[in-house]
């Protein structure tokens, strides 16, 4: 490792969304390194330029500049595209930059931009991010990264000015894997705490007395008390949070993952088939636990 990827002067952010914010800002005030960085909307870039966070006109401009690029896309489509682009990040990677995929993009989309950007000499990482955006904001996410272990340590200072759980997953492509298992246990949680509200509270049992209860037993999960507790009690839903269609993408990437290697995940089949009749009655841009409408409602 070269002295400017342990200590880089330079980084490049890419993506100022509802989790990149937080985490470029974090970065800028812990790091002690110059961040450029770009979003389509010109907001967060205002709001970090106190940070020290300076703005760049395109992708390309933050490739020429930074060391180690973050990115915090919506989908690996969209890392695709910014990827592969005539004036993307491949077209401007260099020997020994990184770049680092901190969103939930498919395994084999992750392993073959891995063998692209190893053509020009740079590393691509998967390092998805999980927890929520107040978790962002406090710097307490869990990052789970795929990559060899010499670069892993050379991120490790980085990721821990936003992370306070790291977890090497294994070689390239390994951390989406755990990522994506992780969203699908999530999901298929989410959904069976959704069904045993509906069947309490048409058994006569208040919901709240009963995830209470279930959290003092062997059915306390981290779902329970934040999704359910804090999102399908008081039935609060906002659109700015992981929704329907967010989830229904990251299931897609299990599901994809479970043919290839031949499980018949059933559980994770059920999920989606509900996410996808939460979206189809409207609430496709609502925060994930809203499904709990859909399947509270009498069929």
């Amino acid at each position: 490792m070269s002295k400017s990827e342990t200590n880089p002067r330079m980084l490049g952010f890419i993506g100022l969304g509802v989790m990149g914010e937080p985490i470029c800002r974090n970065l800028a005030l812990k790091s002690g390194a110059s961040i450029y960085a770009c979003d389509l909307d010109p907001a967060p870039l205002r709001r970090l330029a106190g940070q020290g966070v300076h703005a760049a006109a395109c992708v390309s401009a933050v490739a020429q500049q930074a060391d180690i690029v973050f990115l915090s896309l919506p989908s690996g489509e969209a890392v695709a595209e910014i990827a592969r682009a005539p004036d993307g990040l491949l077209a401007a990677a260099r020997p020994g930059q990184i770049v680092v995929d901190l969103g939930t993009s498919p395994v084999d989309l992750t392993r073959q931009l891995a063998q692209e950007f190893a053509g020009r000499g740079a590393r691509f990482v998967d390092a998805p991010v999980a927890r929520t955006r107040a978790a962002a904001e406090a710097g307490t996410l869990s990052v789970m990264v795929g990559s060899d272990a010499a670069t892993f340590e050379a991120l490790r200072p980085l990721l821990a000015a936003f992370a306070s759980d790291l977890t090497h997953c294994g070689d390239s492509g390994c951390g989406q894997v755990v990522k994506i298992l992780n969203n699908m246990v999530l999901f298929e949680t989410v959904i069976a705490l959704a069904e045993a509200q509906a069947i309490g509270a048409r058994s006569g049992v208040d919901p709240k007395l009963l995830f209470d209860t279930l959290s003092k037993g062997s059915a306390d999960s981290f779902a329970l008390r934040h999704h359910g507790v804090n999102a399908m009690l008081p039935g609060q839903f906002p659109a700015r949070a992981f929704s329907v269609e967010y989830a229904r993408k990251d299931l897609s990437y299990a599901l994809r993952l479970a043919q290839e290697t031949a499980v018949d995940a059933s559980g994770a089949r059920n999920a989606d088939a509900w996410l996808r009749r939460s979206a189809e009655a409207g609430d496709g841009a609502l925060y994930f636990p809203v499904v709990s409408r859909v399947i509270g409602r009498k069929h």
